[in-house]
């Protein structure tokens, strides 16, 4: 697919276009690193960053949260892994080993890793650097299925896993599933030792954060700091290349900025390693030799409702409140973007090859990316509610106050039309243990994103009985429609069957999207070999990468 067009937000003309990312004029003369050259990695050294929000617990298995995803990415594996380095770009999953070594696919639902012989656990109780075996990748998938982990929709096509030797595991699958691979590389299934789940009775608590990964956890500081430390032990010889990684908690966005100018984080201190476009020329002038990358991150807005109740069940209703919602301003109000970034269907459109751009929805459902209150007032009659109505929106303050900040500028979007939604703000843990799931009255909206592949993004959300369909969503034709990409291996089949499911979910408006902005990320000229990329990988990601001061 072709890269998002180019043009400025502010000129009102060219905001019709509206099919493909928006990007501003603003003179940035560094956004696409150097070309790699050939370097010999330099060893030692800590790698200091900030996230802003801490780890609800460190069981992968029992949340959805991406803070605990981040955490575990430095210190466990997965079967295969997202590829990282400076030469990945970002938006793209290439797909290479973990603690598989190699696997083969005999038919269409079989599926045979070997495990790399000699990687170990952690050198830590309770496992004590024992050997990894296909008995551990059996149990920590079969503990992924259980009911009680909301991820468990990213494999529920397995049907039998076979420990066959010592190295060798077998995963049968109930169906053909073209994402199987995909699936295994995303950052929820990571591989756990039985012995902490049986010591401590989940994997809630930092003792029992012990995995196969490049570091290990060192210490936690609730809402302070986590640190890490080399794996001597490492199964890749010669990683990770630094010794340790000091990520500091911190809520504040002007703290962390504050800290970072100063020369206390190596990583811009946003998500994915970003810089606000807001604190841009200042980071410029205090760091001239920062390097920079220009991505649309994959996050961006998304609302939920009570489809199956009035009034939200009147397509009418919906289309309304999608053509009240001001994508556009969100981007110009945003710190994050001040005008970059691109309006999303059902998949990201960080994912350059499989979101289906905007101009090529059916003109009825395209028209629906173009800011109209009045058209929106117009359905609301038609739909028997002339004069508006009230309704509540359930969301968290947990995803930084720029979240905030695009939340209001939709709601009161929303008033244009005559819909008047009061915000119910929950706590982070609250929100995403309940609203996520459809545990709200009217309306919840949170944001979408962070799954590396696309299809979570459709199953997930759209298929009835899976947790994550907080709208209740139960279309027969969208099921089956969803299905059949799954079952379909042919890559260039399978891309048409996914634009056409983005076209009957914007037809339908099984879900009101917000867009994605377009980030700067930025980390100093002395780190090398880093990649900014989707997804909350942040250990994958630094395990290549080393100091060179």
């Amino acid at each position: 697919m072709d890269e998002p067009q180019v043009s400025s937000i502010s000129r009102r003309d060219l905001l019709k276009l509206g099919g493909a990312a928006i990007a501003a004029g603003s003179g940035l003369p560094l956004l696409d690193p150097k070309p790699a050259t050939a370097q010999t990695p330099k060893r030692g050294g800590t790698f200091r960053l900030r996230i802003h929000v801490a780890p609800v617990h460190f069981d992968p298995q029992q949340t959805v949260a991406f803070p605990t995803m981040q955490a575990m990415s430095f210190t466990h594996s997965r079967l295969v892994k997202i590829k990282a380095g400076s030469s990945v770009k970002p938006g793209t999953q290439p797909l290479e080993a973990d603690l598989a070594e190699s696997w083969t696919q005999p038919n269409d639902t079989t599926y045979i890793f070997k495990l790399r012989r000699g990687a170990r656990w952690h050198a830590k109780p309770p496992v004590n650097g024992r050997e990894v075996t296909a008995e551990d990748v059996k149990y920590s998938y079969e503990r992924f299925l259980l009911p009680a982990n909301p991820n468990r929709g990213l494999l529920e096509q397995v049907d039998k896993i076979e420990a066959v030797d010592r190295h060798t595991v077998k995963f049968t699958l109930k169906e053909p599933f073209a994402w199987f691979l995909d699936s295994l590389a995303s950052p929820s299934t990571w591989i756990i030792a039985k012995e902490a789940v049986e010591q401590y009775g989940d994997l809630k608590r930092p003792e029992s954060c012990v995995g196969t990964g490049p570091w290990m956890l060192e210490r936690y500081e609730p809402n302070v700091r986590c640190t890490w430390v080399r794996n001597p032990n490492y199964f890749i010889p010669g990683l990770p290349y630094v010794d340790n990684v000091e990520v500091s908690i911190e809520t504040d966005p002007a703290t962390a900025l504050a800290v970072w100018l100063s020369g206390r984080y190596d990583f811009a201190p946003e998500y994915g390693m970003v810089v606000r476009r807001s604190d841009l020329e200042a980071a410029k002038q205090r760091k001239p030799n920062l390097q920079m990358q220009d991505y649309i991150v994959v996050f961006g807005g998304i609302t939920w409702a009570k489809f199956d109740q009035d009034p939200f069940k009147d397509l009418r209703v919906r289309r309304a409140l999608q053509i009240a919602t001001n994508w556009r301003e969100v981007l110009e109000t945003n710190a994050w973007s001040q005008g970059r970034g691109a309006p999303n269907p059902a998949i990201p459109a960080a994912f350059k090859d499989w979101s289906l751009p905007i101009d090529q929805l059916p003109p009825e459902s395209r028209r629906l990316y173009d800011f109209d209150p009045q058209e929106a007032k117009r359905l609301l009659t038609e739909a028997g509610h002339s004069s508006g109505f009230k309704t509540t929106l359930e969301t968290t303050a947990g995803y930084g106050p720029d979240y905030i900040d695009a939340v209001q500028v939709t709601v009161a979007g929303w008033k244009k039309a005559g819909i008047d939604a009061e915000i119910k703000l929950k706590e982070y843990g609250a929100f995403i243990s309940s609203t996520i799931f459809g545990k709200f009255d009217k309306m919840g909206g949170g944001l979408f994103g962070g799954w590396t592949d696309p299809d979570s993004y459709l199953y997930r959300y759209f298929l009835p009985g899976q947790p994550l369909n907080a709208s209740g969503v139960n279309d027969s034709k969208l099921t089956e429609m969803i299905k059949l990409q799954r079952r379909t291996f042919n890559v260039a089949k399978r891309r048409e069957m996914i634009y056409d499911i983005q076209r009957y979910i914007a037809q339908h408006v099984w879900a009101l999207y917000g867009p994605s902005v377009s980030a700067v990320a930025a980390w100093e000229p002395y780190v090398k070999n880093f990649g900014p990329n989707i997804g909350h990988d942040y250990g994958g990601r630094l395990m290549v990468a080393w100091l060179d001061r």
